[in-house]
C-alpha cells in the first residue's frame, strides 16, 4: 500500500467520524519466537486514556491485537511492541511489516528488559543496510506537548545504563522507534502493578503521549 494512500485513508477515517465516535484504534503487535508479546496488559489502555484526556485525541479505549503477518496490520497507524524475550519474524512477516512501515505505519518497540539481543536482528531484516541510530535529545519526539530536554525518562533501573531512543529512518522518515533501558510500558501500567511512584507514572505517560503526538502530526 502506497504511503500517501495509507495516510489519506487515516484522514478519511477521522473526517467521516460522527461526534463522540472513536474510529481510530492503535494495536499491540503479536509476534512469534516465544517472547511475551502480551506483557503489560494495562499499559496501552492507560496511555490511550491519557492521550484522549490530555491531547484531545479520539482513540478507541481498547487497543487491538494484531499479528505481524496479518493484513489487518494496515488498519492501525500506530503499533506497539513489547516483551522480555525472543522475537522471530519469518520472511512473510518481515515483508508485511516492511510494507506497512513504508506505507505510512509506525512501530514503537519498547524493551521490557531482555528483548534487546533478539529484536535488533529482526529489525535488520526489515530494512537491510538501514542501521538503528540513536535519536538526539533535540529530536522533536522529545518536544511535543511535553518537553524532555534530556531525552527518555528512566522509569525502571536494571543495569545502571542510561535510557536510549533508537530509530530506523527510511526516506527521511522515522518508521520505527526503539526505546531501550527505560521501561516506558511498565510505567504506563496501573500504578500498583510495579509500585511506581506517581511521578514516574506521569513521566512515562507524558513521554508516551509525545510519541503518539509525533506519529499523528508527522
Amino acid at each position: 500500500m502506497h504511503r500517501n494512500f495509507f495516510l489519506a485513508l487515516i484522514a478519511l477515517i477521522f473526517l467521516s467520524a460522527a461526534p463522540g465516535e472513536k474510529p481510530l484504534k492503535i494495536a499491540l503487535l503479536k509476534y512469534n519466537g516465544g517472547g511475551d508479546w502480551y506483557a503489560n496488559p494495562t499499559s496501552l489502555p492507560n496511555l490511550i486514556k491519557f492521550c484522549n484526556k490530555n491531547l484531545g485525541m479520539n482513540i478507541h479505549e481498547e487497543p487491538a491485537t494484531v499479528e505481524v503477518g496479518s493484513q489487518q496490520l494496515f488498519n492501525f497507524p500506530f503499533v506497539h511492541m513489547t516483551g522480555h524475550g525472543n522475537v522471530v519474524f519469518n520472511q512473510q512477516e518481515a515483508e508485511n511489516l516492511r510494507t506497512y512501515l513504508l506505507g505510512g505505519g509506525f512501530l514503537h518497540v519498547d524493551d521490557n528488559y531482555g528483548m534487546d539481543k533478539y529484536i535488533r536482528p529482526q529489525l535488520e531484516k526489515l530494512f537491510p543496510g538501514v542501521k538503528l541510530v540513536e535519536l538526539p535529545f533535540s529530536h522533536p519526539i522529545f518536544h511535543q506537548k511535553y518537553d524532555f530536554p534530556n531525552g527518555l525518562p528512566k522509569i525502571h533501573e536494571h543495569d545502571n545504563k542510561p535510557p536510549q531512543a533508537f530509530g530506523l529512518i527510511v526516506e527521511g522518515r522515522l518508521v520505527v522507534l526503539y526505546t531501550y533501558e527505560t521501561d516506558l510500558g511498565d510505567g504506563w501500567e496501573d500504578i500498583n502493578v510495579h509500585k511506581d511512584t506517581p511521578e514516574a507514572h506521569e513521566k512515562a505517560l507524558r513521554m508516551g503521549a509525545n510519541i503518539i503526538s509525533y506519529v499523528f502530526s508527522n
